[in-house]
């Protein structure tokens, strides 16, 4: 005679043979939708079951101890390369980000407004290129100031990525 508990145990067993578990959406079934000729997207749709990583805003960094960060175009890069070393560490990369957050500080040499020439020619060297065809729905503001001294840009980014070899090992072998 079998006990209560194992009477449980096996009931809990049979249901979650009979459950059928579907590997979550792949990257491939994020929807971006593009905007025209532009680089970036001008809606994403991340489906459930999706791993969601926020990276906070992130700024350029000097080249060495108190060199200058450069202008836009540089600190975009730098910052971007930054980022990407961040999701690298965390299992992801720039293919995940499905939103970006720009902001810029106004530039001397321009009288005060941003540049967003130099934001996208950084920006257009890591997204919508061969090597990484996908692009983030971005927003781009100007901001009064930034809290890194000499930071013209800060960008923050959302990614979402498909854990899909962690489910398929915690499915049953055959």
């Amino acid at each position: 005679m079998l006990s209560p508990d194992s009477k449980l145990l096996g009931a809990l067993g049979a249901l979650l043979l009979s459950v059928t578990i579907s590997p979550p959406a792949k990257a491939v079934d994020v929807m971006r939708v593009k905007a025209g000729a532009f680089p970036i997207s001008s809606l994403v749709s991340v489906p459930p079951g999706a791993r969601l990583i926020y990276v906070s805003g992130t700024t350029a960094e000097p080249a060495s101890p108190g060199a200058s960060l450069g202008d836009t175009k540089a600190q975009t890069i730098s910052a971007l390369r930054r980022i990407q070393a961040l999701l690298k560490d965390n299992g992801a990369s720039l293919g995940d980000v499905v939103m970006m957050r720009v902001f810029l500080v106004g530039d001397a040499r321009l009288g005060g407004k941003m540049d967003f020439a130099g934001m996208m020619a950084g920006y257009s060297q890591v997204f919508g290129t061969p090597e990484q065809p996908n692009t983030p729905a971005r927003t781009t503001v100007q901001v009064a100031g930034l809290a890194a001294p000499g930071a013209l840009v800060e960008i923050e980014v959302q990614a979402a990525q498909f854990a899909v070899a962690k489910i398929e090992a915690m499915m049953p072998k055959p």
